[in-house]
């Protein structure tokens, strides 16, 4: 019989943690047994979370986009917390719709910031520590956009292509290591991404979905946790997953 990994093994420190996918992946992690420290910045939904799984939650009041604050979170975390053998460096948004000549640099700002920085940062602070035990795996929150753009996407999608290169070039740092590298990348998925994108506007949000029963988070969770309890031999580079009515859009033309 084909033997996956215990989850009962891992140790998994999840960013975003308090919603969407990241609060799925810790669900799922932590229902099936494992050690979850779950980082956000929400302290009540971070709570809440404890409340849920009792002594098998560690919880991180952290905003990924702060170097020195994220190095100390790993540097304290306490056994048997510390030593973790599974970082889903998930933290990313998207903010906004506008083409590239409209947009507020903020959100511009705000994205790379997050998508890319955060996670820098995250995998930076984390990774020694599984390199010097030899066992680890490293997942990384992408997207579809990364590889197909569309309009409004422009630092979005350049931010998921990065995580994309990121992930690939990082495995090849480190294969042999004992620790893998996973990039999951989602398409159509019903979370609160939309609801941050549009800035509260629910309507708006909502019209994403219309018409489509789009994957959840627990779906993307539940291929998280498929990938990290595979057993070590295996890596899986990428998952790449859409909702089944969604496809591929057209390339865009401008007549006249």
């Amino acid at each position: 019989m084909y033997q996956m990994l215990d989850p009962k093994t891992l140790t998994v420190l999840v960013t975003g943690g308090t919603s969407g996918i990241g609060a799925a992946a810790v669900r799922r992690f932590a229902g099936a047994g494992a050690r979850v420290i779950v980082a956000g910045r929400r302290a009540e939904r971070l709570k809440a979370l404890a409340d849920e799984f009792g002594d098998r939650i560690h919880t991180l009041e952290l905003d990924v986009r702060d170097w020195d604050a994220t190095q100390a979170a790993v540097a304290a975390l306490p056994a048997p917390f510390a030593s973790y053998n599974v970082v889903f460096a998930n933290a990313g948004l998207a903010l906004g719709l506008e083409p590239a000549h409209e947009v507020r640099m903020e959100d511009w700002d705000a994205m790379v910031d997050t998508n890319i920085k955060g996670l820098l940062h995250t995998v930076r602070a984390t990774l020694p520590g599984m390199i010097a035990r030899k066992e680890g795996h490293v997942v990384l929150t992408g997207s579809i956009a990364g590889d197909y753009p569309y309009p409004g996407g422009n630092t979005y999608g350049g931010s998921k292509a990065f995580v994309k290169q990121f992930s690939l070039g990082l495995w090849a740092d480190i294969a042999g290591s004992g620790v893998r590298v996973t990039n999951i990348e989602p398409g159509l998925t019903e979370t609160e991404f939309s609801l941050v994108r549009f800035k509260g506007d629910a309507a708006r949000a909502d019209k994403i979905y219309e018409g489509v029963a789009p994957m959840t988070g627990e779906d993307i969770a539940e291929q998280v946790f498929f990938a990290c309890t595979l057993p070590r031999h295996v890596n899986i580079n990428r998952i790449q997953a859409m909702q089944s009515h969604q496809g591929f859009g057209p390339l865009t033309v401008k007549r006249g």
